[in-house]
């Protein structure tokens, strides 16, 4: 063969061997970025994100966008590396996204659970703000647990230790600060009025030091109508504040954002506690990129936020859904509320 042909060849295989490489092989990562926005006061194929049925519930203006992160497996390498330089896409090693002893089904089963789980604590929270009635039941009584013959399945708490009980997180807290071994008066009513039952606690498994009953509680609200939501293939919890934030203003009269697209992320659970997430700065680029005014951040997730505040976003700090409602009111009205920073 020609050496004018040869040199030339023997340059380049080793090139077309990398881009081989490059192409073919799946790299041990997964890319995360900004992902699909929705806003839970609209509606998604035709049906509202967030339905309240029976009544004529409210239908106000502005938005109230939750956000999400997009997840991208199977990279290549060459992929892998185009995410990095790109700025926009966070690379993540993929058994933290998908454990090596769980297949993506079961990954997507138990994101699921947690997302069908944030609606019903976004919906009690909800109904908590606005001191609706809500039912707060003993579901399960372990056989084997300190309750075990004192509460029954199916009775209503309604006191513990002498202190009024609306939500089941009041319960756990005020059992576990409760020492093991110490009795308590648990007061519920069971149809003929209140009853009052004395149990010793036992320790709660895996935290010795604080008191356990046995019981698994469940809050039933005893409203006029459902609240139904309409999002499908979402996973995790992060969505909880946002739609409480929507079940609110539609149970109220006027527009809780004044108006405003607001942005937002956070779990919560059914007291209205708003819980830090994963993924705040791409969270925050899919909010500035729809047009958010201002961004709800759970104060855990803060520090984070401000390393990718995008420009024009107001990042308002909230720990509680009271809190939220509390900095909406005032930015509506033209006041200060409480900013990341």
């Amino acid at each position: 063969m020609n050496r004018r042909f040869v040199t030339p060849l023997a340059a380049l295989l080793p090139v077309l061997v990398l881009v081989a490489v490059a192409i073919n092989v799946t790299a041990p990562y997964v890319a995360l970025g900004p992902g699909p926005t929705f806003d839970t006061l609209g509606e998604v194929d035709g049906k509202p994100v967030v339905a309240v049925d029976g009544i004529d519930a409210d239908d106000p203006s502005g938005r109230l966008v939750m956000t999400t992160v997009g997840v991208t497996d199977n990279l290549n390498l060459a992929q892998t590396v185009t995410a990095w330089i790109s700025g926009r896409y966070g690379l993540a090693p993929r058994e933290q996204v998908y454990p090596p002893n769980r297949s993506k089904d079961e990954v997507r089963a138990v994101d699921q659970a947690l997302f069908s789980q944030s609606e019903r604590s976004a919906e009690l929270a909800a109904l908590h703000h606005l001191d609706m009635p809500v039912d707060l039941r003993v579901g399960t009584v372990a056989e084997d647990g300190p309750a075990s013959g004192a509460l029954r399945e199916g009775d209503r708490v309604v006191a513990v230790g002498g202190e009024p009980m609306t939500t089941a997180g009041q319960v756990q807290r005020a059992v576990g600060d409760t020492p093991p071994g110490e009795a308590l008066d648990v007061t519920v009513d069971r149809g003929e009025g209140d009853e009052t039952v004395r149990v010793v606690l036992g320790a709660r498994p895996g935290e010795p030091d604080k008191g356990f009953l046995g019981i698994g509680t469940e809050e039933v609200p005893d409203v006029p109508f459902t609240v139904t939501f309409n999002l499908a293939d979402i996973g995790g919890p992060s969505a909880g504040l946002m739609f409480s934030l929507a079940v609110i203003d539609k149970l109220t009269p006027g527009d809780i954002t004044g108006g405003k697209s607001v942005a937002g992320t956070g779990t919560i659970d059914s007291d209205g506690v708003v819980g830090p997430i994963g993924g705040i700065t791409h969270k925050l680029t899919a909010a500035a990129e729809d047009g958010a005014e201002v961004f709800l951040v759970p104060t855990e997730n803060c520090a984070e936020a401000l390393t990718g505040a995008p420009d024009g976003v107001q990042l308002v700090e909230v720990d509680t859904l009271g809190t939220a409602i509390d900095s909406l009111e005032a930015l509506s009205a033209g006041d200060m509320a409480p900013t990341c920073g």
